[in-house]
């Protein structure tokens, strides 16, 4: 899975590609959900803007979805790459939800949205018309990634009718690489089990926070050449501003998990290592860790992350998190990648 790196001076920018697919992707890749309005809207002009410095800072590879902004993301995404060579990127979006003028069936969280809500729908018709209208809000007449989004309560239908619509976008090009997205490793190991697929969007299981990821996705996905694209690093930022009320899973994080980060970020201050760093860099370790996805809501958040991507670690960092049972001995850490 990462026999396409082009071995470039930049970590961030050098190339991998995703599972069996001939998508190429940048180790260090957009995750566009805050651009979305999570926790707060967005001005679109600064949406344009994170784009945009995102391609100049050398990201060739963005994440979207009709979920994130209600259909803003994958707009301001569109907008923002029209202008470019379409060889240059690759894009991932989602099916699994419709974007209709009634009453949302989940709550929602992201704000300054138009009046759509996401409505689930995995069947086969219903992940058909999802691509039809990501493709107008994208501009795009094809995208390379496909994604199906949350499926955990839907995976009979997920399976019967969704991935069969979207190995039918592959066959006619439409897509070039079939995956699902989730915060769930159980839900994803079960799909792996069950179907063809390129890569998988894992959301906040593998991580500095938490590795149970590593007891039956990480296996599977390693032996049948399964990329996965890792996101949700900072656990929607408890682990980068670990004090009460932080986010964790977009909710407000309990006591001892704000506790452990806390004690993470004190074991990377001693190495003088920023925990973004450590947390960015920490997934590339394991082999089936193809990019890791960076959500931000500035220039300058991005310009940090980028940077942090970069940053040297040592290794007695992980040998200390793994001695203070911060990290599990088994886990895999980074050494080049």
């Amino acid at each position: 899975m990462t026999g396409d790196d082009h071995g470039t001076s930049r970590r961030a920018t050098r190339t991998v590609r995703l599972g069996h697919s001939d998508v190429s992707v940048t180790r260090l890749a957009l995750g566009t959900a805050p651009l979305g309005g999570w926790p707060e809207a967005t001005d679109p002009q600064v949406a344009l803007d994170v784009i945009n410095a995102a391609w100049a800072a050398g990201f060739r590879f963005f994440d979207t979805a009709p979920l994130y902004g209600h259909g803003l993301s994958e707009g301001w995404l569109g907008e923002a790459l029209a202008t470019r060579s379409r060889d240059e990127f690759s894009i991932a979006t989602k099916v699994g939800r419709l974007l209709r003028p009634t009453p949302a069936d989940q709550p929602v969280i992201f704000h300054g949205t138009p009046p759509v809500n996401p409505i689930f729908d995995f069947s086969h018709d219903g992940v058909l018309r999802s691509m039809a209208e990501s493709l107008e809000r994208l501009q795009l007449d094809r995208v390379d990634v496909a994604h199906i989004h949350d499926p955990d309560d839907h995976l009979e239908e997920a399976v019967s009718g969704a991935h069969k619509a979207v190995l039918e976008l592959r066959d006619s090009g439409v897509i070039r690489a079939v995956g699902a997205g989730a915060n769930s490793a159980e839900t994803l190991t079960t799909l792996a089990r069950a179907g063809e697929f390129d890569c998988f969007l894992l959301a906040g299981r593998y991580t500095l926070l938490e590795q149970g990821a590593l007891d039956n996705l990480l296996p599977v996905c390693a032996e049948r050449g399964i990329s996965i694209v890792a996101g949700g690093v900072f656990n929607s930022g408890v682990l980068v501003d670990p004090k009460p009320g932080a986010h964790y899973d977009y909710a407000k994080a309990e006591a001892p998990i704000v506790e452990r980060a806390r004690r993470i970020g004190a074991v990377c201050e001693r190495h003088g290592v920023p925990v973004k760093a450590a947390a960015l860099q920490f997934p590339l370790g394991h082999p089936a860790v193809a990019c890791v996805l960076t959500g931000v809501r500035s220039t300058a958040e991005l310009a940090e992350n980028a940077a942090a991507f970069e940053f040297p670690i040592p290794p007695d960092l992980w040998l200390d998190l793994k001695r203070e049972r911060l990290l599990r001995p088994d886990a895999p850490v980074p050494e080049d990648f």
